[in-house]
C-alpha cells in the first residue's frame, strides 16, 4: 500500500523541489530549512491565448518519472522524496497543507497550484484557482483540499503552436492520475511587450521580444513545510 501521508520541511535540502525557466530545471535557494522563490520570474508562455494566460513557476515537484528523464533533475534538486517513496498520483479530494510567508506585488495575480498529467499522449494543466492562496509578511499554515469540480479550476489549454503538447481534459480524470508535477505558479500574469506592434501570442516573452517589468508580479516567497494528504474521501 503507497503512504497516505506526504511532508517535506526542507531540514535536509531541495528533496525534489525545484524552480523552472528559459533553460528548463533551475535549483531553489533553500534556506534555513526553507525553500525561497525571488523575482524575477521566468515569464511561462505555453498557455498564452488561445490558451487561458502567462504564468510565473515559483516551486515545482514531479510526482512521477514515467514520461520524463529524470537525470537533469537529480542534478538541480535532489534525490526526489515523493518518487522514491512511491507517494500515489491520485490526488482526488488530497488536502494540501503549505506553511508560507513572503513579500510580493501581486500586479493583479495570485499564488496558486497547478496540477499536471499526461492523458491520451498529452499534457493537461489545471489550476486549482478556487483556492488562492494567502502570502503575507508572517507565517501562515493554509490548508486547502482537491475538489474534483470544474467550477473550481482553471484549464490552462495551449498556446496556437504547442497544442501538440498541451492540451484540455476533465479535472476529475486528471486529479486520479496527476502523473507530472505539481507547481505553485502566481497566475495571471499581465504581459506587455515594449514594442506596441508586437503581438505577445506569437514570440516568447523575453526571448523574442522584451516585456514591460512593472507590470509583473515582484517580490520572494518562503515555503517552510508541505503536507499531502491522500485519501481523504469525498468532501
Amino acid at each position: 500500500m503507497k503512504n497516505s501521508v506526504y511532508i517535506e520541511t526542507f531540514d535536509n535540502g531541495p528533496g525534489g523541489w525545484l524552480g523552472w525557466d528559459k533553460n528548463g530545471a533551475k535549483a531553489l535557494e533553500i534556506r534555513k530549512s526553507c525553500a525561497i522563490s525571488r523575482s524575477p520570474w521566468w515569464i511561462d508562455c505555453n498557455h498564452c491565448y488561445p490558451g487561458a494566460g502567462f504564468l510565473h513557476i515559483l516551486f515545482a515537484l514531479h510526482t512521477s518519472h514515467k514520461h520524463i528523464n529524470p537525470e537533469p533533475l537529480l542534478m538541480v534538486a535532489g534525490r526526489n522524496k515523493f518518487v522514491d517513496g512511491e507517494f500515489p498520483t491520485d490526488f482526488t479530494n488530497a488536502k494540501i497543507t503549505v506553511k508560507i510567508k513572503g513579500a510580493l506585488e501581486l500586479k493583479g495575480s495570485n499564488l496558486f497550484l497547478l496540477v499536471q498529467g499526461k492523458m491520451k499522449n498529452i499534457w493537461v494543466n489545471q489550476i486549482f484557482t478556487g483556492y488562492p492562496i494567502k502570502v503575507t509578511n508572517e507565517w501562515s499554515q493554509q490548508s486547502f483540499t482537491l475538489i474534483p469540480d470544474q467550477k473550481l479550476w482553471t484549464q490552462l489549454g495551449s498556446r496556437y503552436d504547442r497544442k501538440n503538447f498541451y492540451g484540455e481534459g476533465p479535472i476529475e480524470q486528471l486529479l486520479t492520475d496527476v502523473n507530472g508535477d505539481i507547481i505553485f505558479v502566481l497566475f495571471p500574469l499581465d504581459v506587455v511587450p515594449l514594442d506596441k506592434n508586437v503581438d505577445p501570442y506569437k514570440g516568447w516573452a523575453e526571448r523574442d521580444y522584451p516585456v514591460d517589468r512593472t507590470k509583473l508580479p515582484t517580490g520572494y516567497v518562503m515555503i517552510d513545510e508541505v503536507k499531502i494528504e491522500f485519501n481523504q474521501g469525498k468532501q
